[in-house]
């Protein structure tokens, strides 16, 4: 079933008695999410347990936070707001408004009916106004954020009682390589339906965006490749070409040892390429693209701190460009040449590590308790829970993500498609190769597989 289906089969049952009662036992205290869509149900979740919106809000709040943009960024918005503009009347005829927002949730954007757009000015549906789920809870904006899926939002579904009257359907444009929302698009209604084409179109605004995302950083891959190839011709130090994300596309052998990523054929396909995990890395990459965007001619250097490496190792970082837009960095090793990089700044304060995850059965949300998740197995966007209650859809979408808020958690990333509970390990098997593999503590002893660059990590954490 297609984005613009999924929308449309949401809006024919809408049950806004059932749903008024169980969001009225939620933001009570209750767990009882019977007679809610499971994508609701888990952004109630957020939105009570890790964003603690209050649901007596009654507006928006004004955005105070901007996101770099870059050329994606640009393109996104200038073909967003093409499309909006070429439905806008369409939409307001039948009493509806268009809007574009940023990944913060910060509308940009606005179009649609006169009317409707002065009832929204009351609750602050406008530009410069921030409807993030952490601002605003479930919304049609801020919940499509956080999914990776077209999202409908009706009445009782919005987590605060002010925005019950509203209809909302948005979907969010996500970055080719990082998969993080680069901007979402939505269309509202008050006291009514959408239009019946909103899903469908919707989802083909969206996925056109997309594919044009994707055409862009092939094309970029493609020039870093080229780019690393002519300075390998020039220089046997170790090298690395980076994506404007910070995402591996090619490196050497020693290069690929530092940054803990497989020395392998070059990663021009958006979807494949490696993530080093090395946070001053990515961080320097992104840094020196910002001084790029200025200065064209601009090199740094820095120190890093590499896997398996007891010292800070010295880089360089030159960026690269294709008709006159950075597309990425080379990363030299053991030399330093160009304009210091500064240290990233004292750690954050530490989280506090969550007590549950959230998994789906059917048309339920299960709360989990943490000692309950044996490990977690990534399928694409998906995410599979083995849990003492058997196999559960993770509520998160992304490993990564999961990985992040577990990560003081006592679970760790053992493989590209695994993260485990390291209280749940019950044996480690080495291989005649030094391959190790982990004897989980589940009801099937299911065999996890570590690779190589995660081994010293699993080998420091389990003192072995």
């Amino acid at each position: 079933m297609s984005g613009g289906q999924r929308l449309e089969a949401a809006a024919r049952n809408p049950g806004a008695g059932t749903v008024y009662a169980a969001w009225e036992r939620f933001i009570g205290g209750a767990d009882d999410v019977r007679g809610v869509r499971p994508e609701v149900a888990i952004s109630w979740h957020r939105c009570r347990e890790h964003y603690r919106v209050d649901p007596n809000t009654t507006e928006a709040p004004v955005a105070v936070a901007e996101v770099d943009h870059t050329p994606e960024h640009d393109v996104v918005f200038t073909e967003l707001g093409f499309r909006a503009a070429a439905v806008a009347h369409e939409v307001a005829v039948a009493g509806g408004i268009v809007t574009v927002a940023d990944a913060t949730g910060r509308i940009v954007g606005e179009w649609g009916d006169s009317a409707t757009r002065a009832v929204a000015a009351g609750c602050n549906l406008a530009p410069w106004y921030c409807w993030s789920e952490s601002a605003t809870g479930t919304n049609g904006m801020g919940t499509a954020l956080e999914s990776h899926a077209p999202v409908l939002i009706r009445g009782p579904e919005h987590w605060c009682r002010a925005f019950h009257d509203w209809t909302c359907a948005g979907v969010a444009v996500r970055h080719a390589v990082t998969r993080e929302p680069i901007a979402v698009l939505n269309v509202s209604r008050w006291r009514g339906e959408l239009p019946a084409a909103a899903g469908a179109w919707l989802s083909n605004a969206a996925t056109r965006t997309q594919a044009t995302l994707r055409r862009r950083a092939r094309d970029s891959g493609t020039e870093l490749v080229a780019a690393y190839h002519e300075a390998r011709a020039r220089s046997t130090t170790p090298l690395a070409a980076l994506d404007t994300a910070g995402m591996v596309v090619i490196a050497d052998d020693t290069a690929s040892v530092l940054l803990g990523v497989p020395a392998s054929a070059p990663a021009i396909d958006p979807t494949v390429r490696w993530n080093p995990r090395l946070p001053e890395m990515i961080s320097a990459a992104r840094y020196a693209g910002r001084q790029a965007a200025r200065n064209p001619d601009w090199t740094g250097s820095t120190e890093l701190f590499t896997h398996l490496a007891d010292e800070p190792t010295p880089v360089s970082i030159r960026p690269v460009f294709l008709s006159g837009h950075l597309v990425g960095t080379l990363v030299r090793f053991g030399i330093r040449d160009g304009e210091q990089v500064p240290r990233a700044g004292a750690p954050a304060r530490p989280r506090t590590p969550p007590r549950r995850v959230v998994g789906t059965r059917d048309n339920r949300m299960v709360l989990l308790p943490l000692p309950e998740v044996c490990f977690a197995e990534s399928d694409g966007n998906d995410v599979w829970l083995a849990t003492d209650q058997g196999l559960l859809r993770a509520a998160q979408q992304g490993l990564d993500k999961l990985d992040d808020e577990l990560a003081d958690a006592g679970f760790l990333r053992v493989h590209r498609r695994y993260l485990v509970n390291l209280s749940r390990v019950r044996e480690v098997e080495r291989r005649l190769k030094g391959e190790l593999f982990l004897v989980m503590d589940d009801h099937t002893d299911k065999m996890v597989p570590v690779s190589r660059r995660n081994a010293p990590a699993v080998r420091r954490a389990l003192d072995i």
